[in-house]
């Protein structure tokens, strides 16, 4: 499945001028998990696009690698943080916990200007989180 391209379901109010950003990558333990991973993010992209402070998102699934990653952005954290409590991305979240190998979250600040993310920088971001996550060194000597 291709990049699903990002969509903007509500426009950023005047006095908006920082996004709240949040990429995510998700790798289900096998082949056979991916049909239902699948199908429980598209509901949950369903969801992100009436979801009230939800600037943008895209989806990237790469299903026969196991790997599905979310890009988004929020009019503030707490638009943020309601959206994943609020059903049906709540349930799903935790009904496939199970099937997860590893999930790695990153978050950062973006004009709202800068919007749509750069899925390039997302998964920069994203690498360099489970670096830091895993304790893996820089190469500078040190853990990020």
């Amino acid at each position: 499945m291709p990049t699903l391209p990002w969509v903007t379901p509500h426009p950023a109010s005047p006095d908006t001028t920082h996004a709240f950003v949040m990429a995510s990558r998700f790798e289900v333990r096998s082949l056979k998990d991916v049909p239902r991973f699948l199908l429980k993010s598209l509901s949950a992209w369903g969801q992100v696009r009436k979801a009230p402070g939800a600037l943008g998102a895209s989806l990237e699934a790469r299903p026969l690698r196991r790997v599905f990653c979310t890009l988004s952005a929020w009019e503030s954290r707490d638009a943020l943080y309601a959206y994943a409590r609020t059903e049906p991305h709540k349930s799903v979240m935790t009904g496939l916990r199970e099937t997860m190998r590893d999930a790695t979250f990153t978050f950062w600040e973006v004009p709202v200007d800068g919007l749509p993310v750069d899925w390039g920088d997302a998964r920069r971001r994203l690498e360099a989180q489970a670096r830091t996550r895993d304790g893996v060194p820089d190469g500078r000597g040190t853990a990020h």
